[in-house]
């Protein structure tokens, strides 16, 4: 791929956009910096590059676009130290492939770069395969798990909801008024709430692409007992994931237009907690142990917390030496954050320690790396002293025109214990 390409993928992808001033500053630096390479004029598109940085401190792409700029300004010296900066926080973004980055290998840094690297993509940390489904084309998104421990997939493909076990059983299909179903989760009177959209992924979309609401399977009876949808909208909608609070309330993010609901069961309508634009592509969630704040993983701002009363939105400060961008789930373990990390290269699953405030990461540990089940993980849930997560979404195996190929894994729910430090 040539740099103009790496550009257009790591800086202009429409689903990012923003509108709040923070992102302004970014996305003003990021047109800035794409005009300055059709120009060939390398000196602007680092500086810009470094504006874009400054908007967006510590986001990957922004670092890996200062290192390319770098490069093509004839200072490979600056471009290594740049890109080690990102190997200090576990992200890679294999530019020994990308031509561009050859000057790279003159200097005498280059081996121990490389080096690293390959020690990076080493797989790290412990999982136990505790389910599989043999159903290569399932896609699944979301996971939860009954009182007696039975595990339950959503497809994205054919919008299916499915118990494991010895003979999986099919509790759900399209046909009851969803779509793909992504991420799910148990109240406490036997009925499964999820997240479905209508997205390109799915094989009978239709007319129905870009509609998204929460819906409750009733177990006992089988059927959706309540649906709430968003009201249509000139842009396409995804409510990815969701979470429940102890008095029933619904939280649930749309990953498309970054807003943040709530959902009161039986009132028929969503409230906005936190309105479109704020956050570039909103994800995993979790409440914390007063239910007072709402944590939210932006796949492409970090982390934040959400106070439930306010709205009030505050940006995590991470003091440890990792990242805290790529985030698809996010799930509470104590006054631990643990996520799943598929925004970065390699995928991981990693625990983040919170300082006593809940506004700042302090410490971090890698708790899975790159290992062989991984093919994107997506969603999970934490019971007891043990994480359990889909291993292998299979998002990254769709083309242009959403086709899979052959050859596919079914899917793979994995455990990690969580008390073992």
């Amino acid at each position: 791929m040539s740099s103009t390409g790496l550009l257009s993928l790591l800086l202009l992808p429409a689903l990012f956009a923003a509108v709040n001033a923070f992102a302004d500053d970014y996305a003003d630096a990021r047109t800035e910096m794409v005009g300055a390479h059709q120009q060939a004029d390398f000196a602007a598109m680092r500086k810009a590059a470094g504006k874009a940085l400054a908007a967006r401190p510590g986001y990957p792409g922004a670092l890996f676009n200062l290192a390319l700029a770098q490069v093509l300004d004839d200072d490979p010296a600056a471009s290594l130290a740049t890109l080690r900066d990102l190997l200090a926080v576990g992200v890679d973004f294999n530019v020994a492939g990308i031509p561009e980055f050859a000057p790279l290998r003159e200097q005498l840094e280059w081996g121990d770069y490389t080096a690293a690297v390959e020690r990076l993509y080493e797989p790290a940390g412990f999982a136990e395969v505790v389910a599989t489904l043999n159903a290569p084309d399932f896609i699944p998104e979301g996971i939860a798990a009954d009182a007696e421990g039975h595990f339950y997939l959503g497809s994205i493909r054919h919008g299916q909801l499915v118990r494991l076990g010895e003979e999986p059983e099919l509790l759900s299909t399209s046909a009851n008024g969803h779509w793909s179903v992504f991420g799910m989760r148990f109240d406490g009177d036997g009925g499964l709430w999820f997240a479905s959209a209508a997205v390109p992924q799915f094989d009978d979309v239709g007319d129905d692409l870009g509609k998204s609401g929460v819906f409750r399977l009733d177990l006992d009876s089988g059927v959706i007992s309540e649906r709430c949808l968003l009201p249509d909208s000139n842009e396409e909608q995804v409510l990815g994931d969701l979470v429940l609070a102890a008095d029933g309330e619904v939280y649930t993010t749309d990953s498309l237009t970054g807003a943040v609901y709530s959902y009161e069961p039986g009132s028929g309508a969503f409230e906005i907690l936190v309105d479109r634009g704020v956050f570039g592509s909103s994800q995993g969630l979790v409440l914390d142990a007063a239910e007072e704040h709402l944590y939210v993983a932006d796949y492409v701002g970090g982390l934040y917390r959400v106070a439930l009363g306010t709205g009030s939105v505050d940006k995590l400060v991470i003091s440890a030496n990792v990242t805290d961008y790529g985030i698809d789930g996010l799930y509470r373990y104590g006054d631990e954050l643990i996520v799943i990390q598929n925004g970065i290269r390699p995928h991981r699953v990693v625990g983040l320690q919170l300082a006593a405030d809940g506004l700042s990461v302090v410490n971090a540990r890698t708790l899975a790396s790159n290992l062989e089940e991984f093919d994107e993980p997506t969603l999970g849930f934490v019971r007891g002293e043990n994480f359990y997560f889909v291993a292998n979404s299979h998002w990254n195996r769709f083309d242009r025109d959403n086709r899979l190929p052959d050859g596919l894994s079914g899917p793979i729910v994995l455990r990690i214990p969580l008390n073992v430090k």
